[in-house]
C-alpha cells in the first residue's frame, strides 16, 4: 500500500453481536502484556476481580514480538508504543487498532553516561546508539537524527532489547541510548545517566491496544475485548488518581525499585484518545520516517489499521 493525500480512518469491519453472560464465561482472552503495563494498572485499580471471562498473560520485551505473537494467534490483544504497528502494518499482520492512549512525551528520551561529552543531537554523528529495532524509541532516535540534520547512516545502530541495552548502556558499551520508561528513569537513577534529549517534540506518545482480526471477529472474544477496553481506561483513570497505589503494585510486580516506580509516575499516566484524523495524520509522518529510512521496505496507510468499533465506550469511561 503507498500512502498518498490525506489519510483517511477504515471502516470498522462488521462487528459480531455480543454473547450472552454464560457464553461469555466460557471465553478466555490471551492478552499480550510489557514490563509494568496492563496487568499492573488493572491489578492496582481492583479490575482483575470478578471478571465476567478469563485472562491469559503473556509478557513481552517489546511490542513488535507482542504483534507478531498477535499474528500468529498466540495472543488476541497487547499494547505497543506508537511504532510497532507501523512495521507490522508492513510486514502485512492481521491485527488492528482498537483503542489509543497518550502519554507524557519526557517517557522517551536518548540518554548519555553520566562522563558523556555529549550535549547536543548533532554530538551522535558516528556515535553507537542503543536501541530496541522497530520500537517506539527507534522512531524517537529517527526523528532526532532527522532534527539535527544527520543521516541514519552518520551514526551505528546497535540494536538491543531493553535489558540488554540497559547492560550496554551501564557498562559504556554505547556512546547514547534511545529508551522508554521504566527504563529511562531505571538508567537516570540508578547509573547516573544523563538526558541528551526527551521526547518533546519527537514523538506524540501514543500508545495502542491492537487485536487481532481473528479475535474481532470471534462474538466471545469481540464481547470480552469490548469489555477489556474499557477496563484499561478505567485503570489509567484510577492510577493518576491513586500515584502512590500504582508505583507500589507496579514495583511488587516488576521488581522495580519503589524510588523508580514513583519517579515515572510522577511523570503521568497515559490518557485516552481519540482514533481521530489528528492521530492518523501524525502517525503517517512516522510511518513516512520510517519508510524513508527503509525500517520499512514501502509506504504504509496508517489509516488502514484503525478499528473504531470501541471508541466512543472506552472515551465515555469516567
Amino acid at each position: 500500500m503507498t500512502a498518498c493525500g490525506p489519510q483517511q480512518a477504515a471502516k470498522t469491519a462488521d462487528v459480531p453481536k455480543p454473547v450472552s453472560n454464560e457464553e461469555l464465561a466460557k471465553v478466555t482472552l490471551k492478552v499480550g502484556d510489557q514490563k509494568g503495563g496492563t496487568k499492573s494498572y488493572l491489578e492496582a485499580a481492583g479490575l482483575l476481580k470478578d471478571l465476567p471471562y478469563k485472562i491469559e498473560w503473556s509478557t513481552f520485551t517489546a511490542g513488535l514480538p507482542l504483534l507478531e505473537a498477535a499474528n500468529a494467534g498466540a495472543i488476541d490483544v497487547g499494547w505497543t508504543g506508537d511504532t510497532p504497528p507501523i512495521l507490522s502494518a508492513a510486514a502485512k499482520n492481521k491485527v488492528r487498532i482498537v483503542v489509543a492512549q497518550q502519554r507524557p512525551a519526557i517517557n522517551e528520551a536518548i540518554l548519555v553516561p553520566p562522563n558523556s561529552s555529549l550535549s547536543k543531537l548533532e554530538d551522535l554523528k558516528g556515535k553507537r546508539i542503543g536501541v530496541t529495532k522497530g520500537s517506539s524509541s527507534h522512531g524517537v532516535l529517527l526523528n532526532a537524527l532527522k532534527k539535527a540534520n544527520l543521516a541514519p547512516s552518520d551514526v551505528t545502530f546497535s540494536f538491543l532489547q531493553p535489558a540488554e541495552g540497559y547492560a550496554a548502556f551501564a557498562r559504556g558499551d554505547i556512546d547514547a541510548w534511545s529508551i522508554w520508561d521504566p527504563y529511562t528513569t531505571q538508567a537516570l537513577l540508578e547509573n547516573k545517566g544523563k538526558y541528551l534529549v526527551t521526547g518533546d517534540g519527537l514523538t506524540q506518545g501514543y500508545n495502542f491496544y491492537l487485536a487481532a482480526d481473528q479475535a474481532l471477529a470471534d462474538p466471545g472474544k469481540n464481547t470480552a475485548l469490548a469489555d477489556f477496553s474499557k477496563r484499561v481506561i478505567k485503570a489509567i483513570k484510577a492510577a493518576d488518581a491513586n500515584r502512590e497505589q500504582r508505583a507500589e503494585v507496579w514495583s511488587k510486580e516488576t521488581g522495580l525499585s519503589l524510588d523508580v516506580a514513583k519517579a515515572v509516575i510522577q511523570h503521568g499516566v497515559d490518557k485516552p484518545f481519540p482514533l481521530s484524523q489528528e492521530l492518523i495524520d501524525n502517525q503517517q509522518k512516522r510511518a513516512d520516517t520510517l519508510a524513508e529510512a527503509k525500517v520499512i521496505p514501502t509506504k504504509i496507510t496508517f489509516g488502514d489499521l484503525i478499528d473504531k468499533r470501541f471508541e466512543s465506550d472506552y472515551l465515555a469511561v469516567k
